[in-house]
């Protein structure tokens, strides 16, 4: 990680966002994300181990290690070509791009039918400031099926707020209510427990004292 935040730092390296946010999604590792910036802005894609392991002040072994495990994920590939007729080894990145597109279309088919929800139950478009929030639902771990599932409880419960919505997803999340079953077991739950109280709330204790 301290590596990372070196590439951070240096203003001669680009680091694609949509990369830097997704890259756990491909199974890349931190070290493994080191040596792929330094590939994405090298202007030659000619395979230079050393070079890499100069630049980067990263072991050599361990160079060849990480590009390794990346083309045993298929995240890159080498493969040999010639440049002014010459056998060169260079470091095709297509099938990262093709990976990172997949998981982008993925992500936002996910986030439209996430949305699309909310605005169905609220009846109006949502304005950015409530996108943002349900957007930092998911982002601090929020699970998105108990998300569209505390959305359905408060229309069931005919208040269509976010911060009611919000009170349910953190309470479900205390209580460990993650499907569709587990919100109609904590229903019928409360529901007992409301008539056990409200019989308790009936009862004639005066009347019941007399008579004894």
């Amino acid at each position: 990680m301290d590596k990372i935040i070196e590439l951070l730092k240096n203003i001669n390296y680009q680091i694609p966002k949509e990369l830097l946010f997704n890259y756990r999604k491909l199974n890349i590792k931190d070290d493994e994300l080191i040596v792929i910036i330094y590939l994405i802005n090298q202007s030659s894609n000619i395979y230079n181990p050393k070079q890499i392991s100069n630049d980067l002040n990263i072991n050599l072994n361990s160079v060849l290690e990480i590009v390794n495990s990346l083309s045993e994920k298929n995240i890159i590939k080498t493969e040999v070509k010639k440049i002014n007729n010459i056998g060169c080894e260079i470091v095709n990145l297509d099938l990262l791009y093709e990976k990172l597109a997949f998981v982008l279309t993925d992500t936002k088919k996910e986030d439209s039918n996430l949305y699309s929800i909310f605005e169905t139950e609220f009846g109006r478009t949502l304005s950015p400031m409530e996108y943002q929030i349900i957007g930092g639902w998911v982002d601090a771990g929020y699970d998105e099926e108990l998300i569209k599932l505390a959305v359905k409880e408060a229309a069931y419960n005919n208040v269509r707020t976010l911060r009611y919505i919000e009170t349910i997803i953190v309470e479900w999340g205390k209580k460990g209510i993650k499907t569709k079953e587990d919100v109609e077991k904590n229903r019928k739950k409360f529901k007992n427990n409301s008539e056990k109280n409200k019989e308790l709330f009936d009862y004639d204790w005066l009347n019941d004292a007399e008579n004894n």
